[in-house]
């Protein structure tokens, strides 16, 4: 069956046409996301709804959404883009004369996983985007909790512990979201560019210092291995995943999973059980894929 998926990210909105068993992307297109005002930014999210309406009047579409969104008002909180205070879902409604579900990004992107994707089985999956920001999403037995479809696994706009900060020597830096030292600020790919600002005095590209070979590059990404692996220590302590998936730019790092698990491994509590770090099967596409996918399933 058809369906269609849209990431509606920080620097872009992508829309994607899936098809087939395994809802694989046959047809897609991006455009950069207007941040302008919360109306620039519908007209383009139109745009891309319009391009997939295109292939079938009909199709299923679903929008993966950053942010918290509350289950009862539709309401949206977000620090990257702007729909702060707003209800993006009942205003598309409006606009189209029908329902098309309005999801979060880490959520859909959880469900994306468990759905025929790496973490197909787990009875608990946690998917961890470290892109732009840092999010999550969590399934349990192969389904979105409906009471958390709304705040999600906020893991980024979660403090990072003192200790951690104290190893490094790091400051508490302001967040988007109006707080201080989220976990967002040091281990997305922003925060290892603030990293790299902090200690060398160059604000490098988070793709940059991963893929270089250098002594200060391998210092950094000690760090960020560090923090990240004290993201995922909290991600066991309050939810004990089976699987934690990761997503994002970040999740393309070589070896990125064997690096955090070693990490999380010398952090446990005890002799905790360790969840099964992985990278995301549907990569790139997969929040805009799990989005395409609650939209079938609210369609059943």
């Amino acid at each position: 069956m058809r369906c269609g998926g849209i990431d509606l990210g920080g620097t872009k909105i992508e829309a994607r046409l899936f098809d087939g068993d395994q809802t694989l992307t046959i047809e897609k297109q991006r455009v950069p996301t207007p941040k302008t005002s919360y109306d620039a930014m519908f007209d383009a999210l139109v745009g891309q709804i319009d391009w997939l309406l295109g292939f079938d009047p009909d199709l299923p579409i679903g929008i993966a959404l950053p942010g918290v969104i509350d289950t009862e008002t539709q309401v949206s909180f977000a620090s990257n883009i702007p729909t702060t205070g707003r209800s993006l879902g009942p205003d598309l409604a409006r606009h189209y004369g029908r329902e098309m579900p309005v999801v979060n990004d880490c959520m859909a992107f959880a469900f994306s996983e468990a759905t025929g994707g790496a973490a197909q089985g787990a009875p608990v999956t946690m998917g961890l985007i470290l892109g732009t920001g840092v999010g999550g999403g969590i399934c349990i037995d192969g389904a979105v909790p409906p009471r958390h479809a709304g705040l999600a696994v906020e893991i980024g706009h979660v403090g990072i512990p003192a200790r951690a900060l104290a190893r490094h020597d790091l400051p508490l830096w302001p967040c988007g979201c109006g707080r201080q030292a989220c976990f967002e600020n040091y281990i997305s790919g922003t925060g290892l560019s603030n990293l790299s600002e902090w200690l060398t005095g160059q604000r490098l590209s988070g793709e940059t210092i991963a893929r270089a070979e250098t002594a200060e590059t391998r210092k950094l990404m000690q760090i960020w291995a560090d923090l990240t692996g004290e993201c995922l220590d909290v991600i066991q302590l309050t939810l004990d995943p089976d699987s934690i998936v990761l997503g994002g730019g970040l999740s393309n790092i070589d070896g990125v999973a064997d690096l955090l698990t070693a990490r999380l491994e010398t952090l446990r509590l005890g002799d905790a059980r360790l969840p099964t770090i992985t990278t995301a099967q549907h990569g790139d596409s997969s929040g805009a894929r799990g989005a395409a996918l609650i939209a079938i399933k609210d369609r059943l």
